[in-house]
């Protein structure tokens, strides 16, 4: 039976007492059912007809109406044109406060765009990274990213927390960390998780951009099949989405203090170790930041996150960005697993974009201010 895994994303993390996401394909659906009642697995059907809720989420709005960006609509999941012309009009429109630029180009040739924002108060000012996308299915990501930027404009004026993390700090926003992907998810495959570049011997695409760092690469929680959702790639960096991301954080890794990246479904936060059991040198700040943030995210709409190490929270995987990210001397490296915990899956409703954003908000700043009182 060939399933798609959701949740873990490895068959390596499924164990008795687990809970387990797939996605059936519909003619599988009459056998794998008494399969289950025999093996006595205890079953939920979370979405009965999957077709109809991908339709319910892309189709049947013109792109016009979405396309407007005085009147940018962020309670809905744009696709990569339409936030990449987003982009540009910030960029004409706040050049005060945002300067974009592209850090070097995708396989299939896409630009690979960041925004720097942030006040130019002083020649040299600490950073912030903030990277979303990199699971291409993963769409709240990118929703995200969009709305800390909308945010981040709207209330500099008028919010003195935002003043100052934008005086303070630069933040540098990669909306969407790979664009092949996430194109291929509008326009072909809803729930393609990978890059896209071409293995010869398999006829299989795409690495898993989140196990292609150089950290443990390729060790526990990752594939050396090309055609595994968790592939590691031939070598570290194999990816220019990844080469092209790890140059640009390795050039600025004296000003970068803190790395985030956004990923769903599982409501949680981690920080490394992703490789390995074991505890980190400043575990205190990094425990002391997480624990914080998720009390202030959950005080917006009552929504728990777990949080702590990756591997003993989530799962044991190596070549992760936030490992590779703490390796090379960014001290405050986290990676949020956004709503929700299986219900909606990598479907997340539109109409749970506003509360989504708006708690994890909350979480992004409260890391944010930690980072510029000193920590002990």
């Amino acid at each position: 039976l060939q399933v798609d895994l959701w949740q873990p994303s490895s068959p390596l993390h499924i164990a008795e007492g687990t809970v387990a996401d797939v996605r059936v394909p519909r003619n599988a659906t009459p056998s794998l059912l008494p399969y289950l009642q025999r093996a006595n697995i205890q079953y939920t059907i979370l979405i009965s007809d999957l077709q109809q809720a991908i339709e319910n989420q892309t189709g049947g709005r013109s792109p016009r109406n979405r396309r407007s960006l005085s009147g940018y609509n962020y309670e809905v999941y744009h696709s990569l044109e339409e936030i990449e012309d987003w982009m540009h009009y910030l960029n004409g429109t706040y050049s005060d406060l945002v300067h974009m630029f592209s850090i070097g180009k995708s396989y299939e040739g896409r630009p690979l765009y960041v925004l720097k924002l942030g006040k130019r108060s002083r020649p040299y000012k600490k950073a912030v990274w903030i990277d979303c996308g990199i699971h291409a299915r993963e769409w709240i990501g990118p929703a995200f990213c969009q709305w800390f930027v909308k945010e981040a404009l709207q209330t500099y004026q008028t919010d003195p927390d935002m003043r100052k993390m934008l005086t303070q700090l630069y933040f540098y926003i990669m909306p969407v960390f790979n664009v092949d992907g996430y194109h291929f998810s509008w326009t072909n495959d809803r729930f393609w998780r990978k890059t896209r570049s071409k293995n010869m011997r398999f006829h299989c695409y795409g690495v898993d951009a989140n196990r292609n760092w150089k950290v443990k690469w390729c060790d526990e929680g990752a594939s050396l099949h090309p055609c595994d959702d968790t592939y590691c790639g031939p070598f570290p960096e194999s990816e220019p989405e990844v080469k092209a991301v790890a140059h640009f954080l390795r050039k600025h890794r004296k000003q970068i203090k803190a790395y985030l990246s956004f990923h769903a479904y599982a409501q949680m936060l981690l920080y490394p170790y992703s490789y390995k059991y074991a505890t980190i040198p400043n575990f205190n700040c990094v425990e002391s930041a997480a624990y914080n943030a998720v009390n202030a995210l959950q005080s917006a709409y009552g929504v728990r996150y777990r949080y702590g190490p990756a591997s003993s929270t989530l799962y044991v995987s190596s070549g992760s960005s936030m490992d590779w990210a703490y390796k090379n001397g960014i001290p405050y490296a986290f990676a949020f697993e956004l709503r929700d915990t299986g219900h909606f899956g990598f479907l997340l409703p539109e109409t749970l974009i506003k509360p989504t954003c708006t708690e994890t908000m909350l979480a992004v700043k409260n890391i944010t201010l930690h980072l510029l009182k000193k920590c002990h």
